[in-house]
């Protein structure tokens, strides 16, 4: 993945995304273009247009944090992007030492898995690029149908999405779904522009749907913590859940597990699940995703 081009797609879409009249700048002229121009921005930020017209070129290296501040209020970008900048800034700032690396062996330490069966709610431990790396057994009847459109290949929450028809029965909200799984890709693609897992997948998306380039294109950046879904399950009906995850930083992993509100219908319908689980063929430690 280009770092300069990502940084420039970065930089332009948030420059067209605001006006002059929201930045508190007279319109002067017929624009072409929508949003600032790149005068506008360095005139808010106090830079001249030369050093901007440089960083928007995917420039960053050098930037200083009084620069990336200053670009963050003239840009008004949320904190989701002024840290997603930062990543970029600091990839930079890495020159020539970074090289595209080789798609990482899917692997999770014994112990994560020993924590994630011990877990009495499903439980999952992905990758930056949304590989399902690894789960309880809840957890692989709950994303079942992403397992089983795997095949004996790792699962994954993009592909699934956007090149399985099946997704869009399975996540309540889809284009919800759709939009955040893209937006967390352009964060990992800030963090680690040379992950070549995700340059495969995002070239392998880009080639086989529109919804993705499209949403792409967009340049949307998520950070998530704890959040909601919506999941359709084939068996246990419609389930509104929570999830919460939490960084394993030595793995480079994310860890995280799903839970309903006690007394609900969707709780109910995970205790449902959990008989299941608890059958022998789907004890811990069996019928995991397979990595590639």
């Amino acid at each position: 993945m280009d770092h300069a081009a990502e940084t420039r797609a970065f930089l332009t879409s948030r420059r067209a995304g605001i006006s002059p009249q929201e930045a508190g700048l007279p319109a002067q002229g017929t624009r072409r273009v929508p949003g600032l121009r790149r005068a506008e921005v360095a005139q808010l930020a106090g830079i001249s247009v030369a050093y901007y017209a440089r960083l928007e070129r995917g420039d960053l290296s050098g930037v200083s944090d009084q620069v990336l501040d200053a670009l963050a209020r003239a840009l008004r970008l949320s904190e989701h992007d002024r840290t997603h900048l930062e990543s970029l800034a600091r990839t930079a700032g890495m020159g020539h030492r970074h090289r595209r690396r080789p798609a990482a062996t899917a692997t999770v330490r014994p112990n994560v898995q020993h924590l994630l069966d011990s877990m009495t709610g499903p439980a999952f431990v992905v990758n930056g690029c949304g590989d399902v790396l690894a789960a309880n057994a809840l957890g692989r009847i709950l994303y079942a149908p992403m397992i089983e459109s795997a095949g004996d290949t790792t699962p994954n929450h993009a592909r699934f999405t956007f090149l399985d028809p099946g997704s869009r029965q399975f996540w309540g909200d889809w284009e919800g779904a759709a939009d955040n799984l893209v937006a967390l890709l352009h964060a990992q693609a800030g963090r680690d522009p040379y992950d070549k897992g995700l340059t495969d997948l995002v070239a392998d998306l880009s080639t086989h749907s529109q919804e993705f380039r499209t949403r792409w294109a967009g340049h949307g950046i998520l950070q998530f913590h704890q959040g909601a879904k919506v999941i359709q399950h084939p068996d246990a009906g419609l389930l509104h859940l929570s999830y919460e995850t939490l960084d394993l930083p030595g793995d480079g992993l994310i860890l995280f597990t799903y839970g309903a509100e006690p007394g609900s219908d969707s709780e109910d319908a995970l205790r449902v699940l959990a008989s299941r689980a608890a059958e022998p063929d789907l004890a811990p430690g069996s019928a995991e995703p397979s990595p590639e």
